[in-house]
């Protein structure tokens, strides 16, 4: 689900003529698109709105930006589609691209991708000022939100079913769809810890049974007590403030930007916050990035600045962390310049 784009776009019949009118720059030929185009994470969007609204500031004459958060996992495959005008130029992502997207990408003739860290985020746990003041460990989590529990249905209605040093209220989480690079980094840091926890054997079986692995430890219980909120994560907070015993997760920045309305769960005794999640404390803790092709920097106007403004404004001092980005350590934001600046692509070898 689209939260929001930017800038209208050309209107369809308008932009139909105008990418057949010309051969793609980016695909060998001479024509150009003069408008970036931005898909990906819910988590991410905010940052690149913030750094489109600056490019546009200073670039008079610019069109600006269409940035669509489409949730991480569609964006990869809006992304990996092709390369030319008729595919975006960026995907905002708020985890790793994937080995498997790799591919595909490769399949589709995008071969080249520079991959940009921009900053860290926290997968955030927040509730209602008026909530039940839950404190919560990533064993709570996975017995709260686990599909399969010691291979059977999860029949935990209430937090004092999961725990009992916890309320007997309902429980009720607004969370990320499928779709969602928090909702991969959701199973990854905390379910595959909480089971892990509770179940050492399972650990086996992330390489050798992926699939048996997801089963017992990642799936997520569709019962009704997970409800998927969509890409919109302004949408989790309005609802937290109607259901006061419930909790959503999100990005840290939505939780930051909200902090008048919610208070953060903590995790494992830890509450997210900009130092628990920068000193990576903060189980939830996750790195954010951005993919851009290679072969659209000369073909698409002003994808090059696009990119330098962007590594500028995710400095400690930036317009980014007043947003709510926690910035990466030095030598990751040193590295990440010189990413930019040397336009350095991906070795797809490291990806899993």
């Amino acid at each position: 689900m689209n939260r929001k784009i930017i800038t209208a776009a050309v209107p369809a019949l308008a932009l139909t003529a105008l990418l057949g009118a010309c051969t793609d720059q980016a695909a060998g030929g001479g024509g150009s698109r003069d408008q970036i185009k931005v898909v990906g994470s819910s988590t991410v969007f905010p940052f690149t709105t913030i750094v489109a609204e600056q490019f546009v500031a200073k670039n008079p004459g610019a069109k600006a930006p269409v940035i669509e958060s489409t949730g991480t996992g569609a964006g990869m495959k809006l992304f990996c589609a092709g390369v030319g005008a008729a595919h975006p130029d960026i995907e905002d992502a708020s985890r790793r691209m994937k080995a498997s997207e790799y591919a595909t990408c490769l399949k589709n003739g995008v071969k080249d991708i520079i991959e940009v860290p921009v900053g860290l985020d926290g997968i955030a746990f927040a509730e209602a000022k008026n909530g039940p003041k839950l404190s919560l460990t990533i064993t709570d989590l996975f017995k709260a939100m686990a599909a399969n529990i010691g291979g059977k249905p999860n029949p935990a209605k209430t937090w004092a079913d999961v725990n009992p040093a916890l309320p007997a209220v309902p429980i009720q989480i607004y969370g990320p769809p499928a779709t969602s690079g928090t909702r991969d980094a959701l199973a990854e840091l905390i379910l595959g810890r909480g089971c892990e926890a509770m179940e050492p054997d399972s650990a086996a079986l992330k390489d050798k049974k992926p699939d048996d692995y997801a089963k017992a430890c990642t799936r997520i219980r569709e019962d009704g007590v997970y409800v998927d909120a969509g890409e919109n994560d302004n949408l989790i907070v309005q609802k937290l403030q109607s259901n006061s015993n419930a909790i959503g997760i999100f990005g840290y920045s939505y939780l930051e930007e909200n902090k008048d309305k919610l208070n953060g769960v903590p995790i494992n005794g830890i509450e997210p916050t900009y130092e628990t999640i920068s000193q990576n404390k903060y189980p939830g803790s996750r790195p954010l990035y951005l993919y851009v092709k290679k072969a659209h920097l000369t073909a698409i106007k002003g994808l090059r600045s696009f990119l330098k403004e962007y590594s500028v404004a995710w400095d400690p001092k930036g317009p980014l962390v007043a947003k709510g980005l926690i910035a990466s350590p030095e030598d990751v934001r040193k590295s990440a310049v010189g990413i930019v600046g040397w336009e350095t692509v991906l070795d797809g070898k490291t990806l899993k």
